[in-house]
């Protein structure tokens, strides 16, 4: 199944909002619904972002994000989106994400900002350089520690933001820069179930060499094939 064969469009009733509760939950593997149907009813009452993607009438991946702001202008902060396992890779989820830029900039808004692991290479080479998301910063821990064995302990998160608009370019440094590659691990997941204790490494490596490079000025320009973060610093 491919991007033209799924519905994706916002949702308006309970029933939905039910439906893409108990989507989510699929997805994640949890036994208890990670967003409240009263919580989805009011985000969309409210204005915000709840849409569903629906493949012969059930649902397959689900969206919502509330009203924000990047930079001074207006935004809409992803906060979660998911697609059922066995579909990541046939487009659903390029559609989802167009989806969502095409009503945001309906409604004047400028921007879509949200939030991922940048352990998962995955997610990193999707948001960088497939759809052309900004790099804004690095979050320490930003959701907390989990215990659980099978999560990934501290959460760090890389804050994004995508223009809804055409023709906005990802900025770069001004003058001389410092060219760095900051690798990340084939499969994060795979690393945390089987060593747990490198799992943690990894994630202090990546702090300890992307954080800094972000708060001193440094901009994330690519994201390689072979799974690295290309980050220019200015040489002052």
């Amino acid at each position: 199944m491919g991007e033209g064969d799924v519905d994706i469009r916002t949702l308006e009733t309970a029933d939905d909002m039910a439906a893409i509760g108990t989507v989510f939950q699929q997805i994640w593997g949890t036994t208890t619904p990670i967003v409240a149907t009263d919580i989805l009813m009011a985000l969309s009452h409210a204005g915000g972002y709840v849409a569903g993607a629906f493949d012969s009438g059930h649902a397959v991946g689900a969206s919502f994000g509330f009203l924000a702001e990047h930079q001074g202008e207006r935004a809409l902060y992803s906060h979660v989106t998911g697609i059922l396992p066995g579909l990541q890779h046939g487009g659903v989820g390029r559609a989802m994400k167009q989806h969502q830029r095409a009503w945001a900039a309906e409604r004047g808004i400028a921007w879509i900002v949200w939030t991922f692991d940048p352990l998962v290479r995955r997610n990193a080479w999707f948001n960088i350089e497939v759809i052309g998301a900004q790099v804004v910063s690095y979050l320490v821990n930003f959701l907390g520690t989990t215990d659980d064995p099978h999560g990934e302990g501290e959460t760090d998160r890389l804050v994004v933001a995508w223009p809804t608009s055409d023709g906005v370019e990802r900025p770069r440094p001004f003058g001389e820069v410092e060219t760095t590659h900051i690798e990340t691990p084939d499969d994060i997941f795979v690393v945390r179930r089987t060593d747990p204790s490198a799992a943690a490494d990894w994630r202090i490596h990546l702090r300890n060499e992307l954080a800094p490079l972000l708060q001193s000025g440094g901009v994330v320009t690519a994201f390689t094939r072979d799974g690295a973060y290309v980050v220019d610093t200015p040489i002052s």
